[in-house]
């Protein structure tokens, strides 16, 4: 048995209860991880108020990835039921199966690579798998000072794009253009619909849903392509369906819990590539510690997050 600190969920709805605990030895199947970073993200919310994974046992350690170290190597951990149907990683260290581990390579530090088990791989499966952004495109990223937004931003920049992101918050705008996009827009969806005629994005990435689908699918071109991932302004809308098949518009949704394990696999291990070149940029806007992590939660509830959150975990 080994004492370890963890952030627990007793109770859905319910504050997070960082204490003390004995972890066992892993079983067959199993890895000890010693942790040293874990993201913070809405899905961890979501689970902590029982809107995802409402079945999971009781009480548990949260957290869906981390970074740290096994058997001397630094490893990405992320899936396989992670803070959902068992135990997660935000603790000081966790048994984990060997199918939650990705090599995290030598020129990545933990820290970043902390936030590609969730971000980073839904940024780069809806940039490379569902839209394919090439050179020629035009790129419209809404809520794009998040933690996926920043990334999409500069992914779609290195892929040669012109890339254009939203926010409502004119504080935010400066890390938007960190991420590499060539223009700003600091609007609600009510005052998207003139800069967006003239910029006519082939592509859009929608994390907000809301009000903001019907001026983003208007001022998509002929064969523009719509990616959605997120609600986080609303998850009932009303657009001009007219619009939509008129140009022929692709609408794309990404879910991350519905890929299976090789699919994640391969995913991570792309985007800790894409990570190590420099097509994935990481705004970390700060590192909590872990007994600040139900504070975290009324940060990215509020939006007063630009980029990612991390816990401490060691």
């Amino acid at each position: 048995m080994t004492e370890i600190r963890a952030a627990r969920l007793h109770a859905h709805g319910e504050p997070l209860v960082v204490e003390t605990i004995e972890l066992d030895s892993p079983a067959q199947d199993e890895v000890r991880v010693e942790l040293e970073f874990g993201g913070v993200n809405p899905v961890d919310q979501y689970t902590a108020a029982g809107r995802v994974s409402p079945d999971g046992p009781l009480p548990r350690t949260l957290g869906a990835e981390a970074a740290g170290t096994a058997d001397g190597r630094l490893v990405l951990v992320a899936g396989e039921g992670l803070g959902g149907s068992r135990d997660g990683v935000w603790a000081s260290a966790a048994n984990v199966p060997e199918a939650a581990l990705v090599p995290i390579p030598e020129e990545v530090s933990p820290g970043a690579a902390a936030a590609m088990g969730i971000a980073g791989l839904t940024a780069l499966n809806c940039v490379r798998a569902l839209a394919q952004v090439s050179a020629e495109d035009r790129v419209l990223v809404l809520g794009a000072s998040g933690g996926v937004g920043s990334m999409i931003v500069s992914l779609a920049a290195a892929a040669g794009a012109t890339v254009w992101g939203q926010t409502g918050s004119e504080h935010k705008a400066g890390a938007i253009s960190d991420s590499g996009a060539d223009r700003v827009l600091v609007a609600g969806p009510e005052a998207l619909a003139e800069p967006l005629r003239d910029f006519g994005p082939t592509v859009v990435f929608d994390p907000l849903g809301g009000d903001f689908v019907a001026p983003a699918i208007s001022a998509l071109v002929p064969r523009g392509r719509f990616v959605s991932f997120g609600v986080s302004a609303g998850a009932q809308v009303t657009f001009n369906l007219q619009e939509l098949y008129r140009k022929t518009v692709t609408l794309f949704g990404y879910g991350g819990m519905q890929l299976g394990r090789d699919e994640r696999r391969a995913g991570l291990e792309a985007a800790l590539e894409a990570l190590r070149a420099g097509e994935i940029k990481v705004r970390i806007d700060e590192v909590l510690p872990l007994e600040a992590v139900n504070g975290a939660f009324d940060r990215l509830q509020d939006r007063r997050v630009a980029g990612k959150l991390l816990l401490a975990l060691s």
